[in-house]
C-alpha cells in the first residue's frame, strides 16, 4: 500500500494535523520520503505548513499567522475569590490565621443557571404591552417548559424580565415547574449592551443607548453571573427569561471573551443557554441556543 494511502486511511479514522505529522514523521524514518524535507513534503500534500505544538503564542496556517491572545483567565472576574474577600474584610482579631479565613471563604456549590430566550412576539405591537406572544410564541414556550421539567432538576428560581414578551414566557413555563418562585427584575429587560464588532447596518443604536443599556446589562451580569457564596451548601439551579442582546453578552462576558462580539452569535425563540460556574471561578458553556427540543417547523428567531 502507497504511504499516500496509508494517510488517507489514518486521517480518515482519526482526523486532524497531529495524525498527519505523526505518520509523516514515522514514514521519514523508513525513508519513504526521499530527499525532500518532512515539512516540505507535507505542505506539497495539504498546501499547509506543518503544525508545531505547544508553542504559543503563534503558528502558522499557510501563508497565514495565528497569534494567541496570551492573556489567559482571570481568576477574580467576580470579585469572589476566597484570598481577595479575606484581604478587604477588616480584622477583628491579629490573631485569625488567613489560611483559615480563605479556607472558611471558598464555595463549595455549582451554580446552573439557565439562560431562557423569550418566544415569538408581536412585532407590530403598539410599545410594550401589545407585544406580547404570538400562538406560535405560546406554543414554543410550552416546549421549553416541558423541556426543563424533563431534565429531571431541582430549580431555585425562575427570574425573568419586565418587558411583555419575557413575562407570558415565563408564566408559560412556570406551569412546568410548580413550586419555583417567579421574580421579575427590571435589569434584565432588552437593550444595546454594547456597540458591536464588526458594526451592523440595519441595527445603529444611539451612543446614549448604549451608555444607559450597557450599564443596566452589566450590572444584571454582575448581579446574577458569579460563582456561589460560601454558605451555599447545594448546588443550585435558577432560570432566568430574558431577551437575545442580554443573554449573547452574558455569555461572551462568563466565558472572558470579548463582549463586543456578542452579536456573532443568534438565539432561537424559546432555546436554551446553559452557563455552569465551579466553586473555583471556572465558567462552561454546556449548551448555547438549544432548541433541539422543538419540532423544526415550529422554530422561529424573531
Amino acid at each position: 500500500m502507497s504511504y499516500r494511502r496509508v494517510v488517507k486511511l489514518v486521517c480518515g479514522i482519526a482526523g486532524g494535523a497531529t495524525v498527519l505529522a505523526s505518520a509523516a514523521t514515522a514514514a521519514e524514518s523508513f525513508g519513504y520520503l526521499g530527499d525532500k524535507s518532512l515539512s516540505e513534503r507535507l505542505k506539497s500534500w495539504t498546501g499547509f505548513t506543518v503544525l508545531q505544538a505547544a508553542q504559543p503564542p503563534t503558528w502558522a496556517v499557510g501563508n497565514h499567522t495565528v497569534a494567541s491572545s496570551a492573556s489567559g483567565w482571570d481568576n477574580n472576574w467576580d470579585k469572589r475569590d476566597p484570598s481577595s474577600l479575606v484581604n478587604l474584610k477588616k480584622k477583628e482579631s491579629a490573631s485569625v490565621d488567613p489560611n483559615t479565613e480563605t479556607e472558611n471563604n471558598k464555595p463549595k456549590a455549582t451554580r446552573n443557571i439557565f439562560l431562557i430566550r423569550h418566544s415569538q412576539y408581536n412585532l407590530n405591537g403598539n410599545g410594550d404591552k401589545e407585544k406580547i406572544l404570538t400562538a406560535l410564541g405560546r406554543e414554543q414556550a410550552e416546549f421549553t417548559g416541558q423541556r426543563l421539567a424533563a431534565l429531571g432538576l431541582k430549580y431555585d428560581v425562575l427570574v425573568h424580565s419586565t418587558m411583555a414578551r419575557a413575562t407570558e414566557t415565563a408564566h408559560i413555563i412556570s406551569k412546568y415547574l410548580p413550586g419555583v418562585e417567579l421574580v421579575s427584575c427590571d435589569l434584565l429587560r432588552e437593550g444595546a449592551p454594547i456597540e458591536p464588532v464588526p458594526p451592523v447596518s440595519h441595527w445603529k443604536p444611539e451612543a446614549a443607548q448604549y451608555h444607559e443599556d450597557g450599564a443596566r446589562i452589566e450590572a444584571a451580569f454582575r448581579h446574577y453571573v458569579h460563582r456561589a457564596d460560601a454558605k451555599q451548601k447545594e448546588d443550585s439551579y435558577e432560570i432566568i427569561v430574558c431577551h437575545a442582546n442580554v443573554i449573547r453578552y452574558f455569555v461572551c462576558r462568563a466565558l472572558q471573551f470579548p463582549p463586543e462580539g456578542w452579536l456573532r452569535m443568534g438565539l432561537n425563540n424559546g432555546s436554551i443557554t446553559w452557563l455552569t460556574i465551579r466553586p473555583s471561578g471556572r465558567v462552561a458553556l454546556r449548551s448555547l441556543g438549544d432548541s433541539g427540543f422543538m419540532p423544526p417547523d415550529k422554530l422561529t428567531r424573531t
